[in-house]
């Protein structure tokens, strides 16, 4: 059997390369750029031309980030809530699903309608706000985990991977006389893995983005989120990015080491960094688990 490619296959082996080397540039070229600028210095900056790596590298901006006394409270606020919510998401996640995997349940299709109705409508702001008061969750750290612990698509998800899974590794299990909970905790949670991994990473991330609702439902300063304090950074620095370019002159020859845009860069660093690191450690769970969640052979 030949394998020998003929020049037109070379040509669109080429172009193809091509094509996703322009993708890559595209798409990772931005996040490299906010890294450098982060790590420049800011008045050398101003200079412009600044593209692939620090004419002056300092770390000032990071600095002048975490001198900020608010930054370690949040970071523990939302590194606990990160973790908190996405184990206890998980769990309750997995076993809806696992429920609603059984079709001879009794009101199946009532309990199905009732969950992906939420999907679809929601009671708006006010109402939301009405309820987690009633339930005594404002100020409360708990405010962060119970109200967005089941998400229903990833309930889907979990469910469909269920659906998927051998009948009659559940049926030799209840034969030597397991319970629907035994099954449930040793052989449907270790089957499920890949998907739980996929599931686990969305809810990170969402945990940890999360600010809005810090926002809305924390006063105390001590429950404030990362992402709700770098807000708070990047509006107390707003104003000096619109300063005139006679400005900006004046703070280059007095030679301050961060600038507004320093500082914005080091925030979107310090804020994205983190939880970008973490999915390296589920890149292999997370195609199986979105390909065999979502596609129901």
């Amino acid at each position: 059997m030949n394998n020998t490619k003929t020049i037109p296959e070379h040509l669109f082996d080429a172009a193809l390369y091509l094509f996703l080397a322009c993708i890559f540039v595209a798409t990772f070229y931005p996040f490299w750029n906010i890294l450098v600028i982060s790590l420049n210095d800011a008045t050398d900056t101003l200079r412009g031309s600044l593209y692939f790596w620090p004419r002056e590298f300092t770390l000032a901006s990071y600095n002048t980030i975490f001198r900020n006394p608010e930054i370690w409270s949040a970071l523990q606020v939302t590194v606990l809530r990160t973790i908190v919510g996405t184990i206890l998401s998980i769990f309750c996640i997995s076993l809806l699903a696992y429920a609603l995997s059984k079709r001879h349940l009794l009101g199946w299709k009532y309990f199905s309608f009732f969950f992906v109705f939420t999907m679809y409508f929601g009671g708006g702001l006010i109402p939301t706000y009405m309820i987690i008061k009633s339930l005594g969750l404002i100020d409360s750290f708990w405010v962060f985990i119970f109200p967005g612990a089941i998400g229903v698509f990833l309930m889907i998800l979990v469910r469909t991977f269920i659906e998927q899974l051998p009948g009659e590794i559940e049926e030799s299990a209840k034969i030597d006389g397991a319970n629907d909970l035994q099954i449930f905790a040793r052989i449907v949670m270790p089957l499920c893995v890949p998907v739980l991994a996929t599931i686990g990473l969305f809810l990170a991330i969402g945990h940890w983005n999360a600010w809005y609702d810090s926002y809305i439902y924390t006063y105390k300063p001590e429950l404030k989120t990362l992402q709700a304090v770098l807000v708070k950074i990047l509006n107390q620095f707003q104003t000096g990015a619109m300063m005139t370019d006679a400005q900006q002159l004046a703070q280059s020859s007095k030679r301050i080491p961060v600038s507004s845009e320093s500082i914005r860069m080091a925030v979107t660093m310090v804020a994205t960094l983190p939880i970008i690191l973490v999915y390296p450690f589920v890149q292999k769970y997370f195609v199986k688990g979105i390909m065999m969640g979502a596609i129901k052979n």
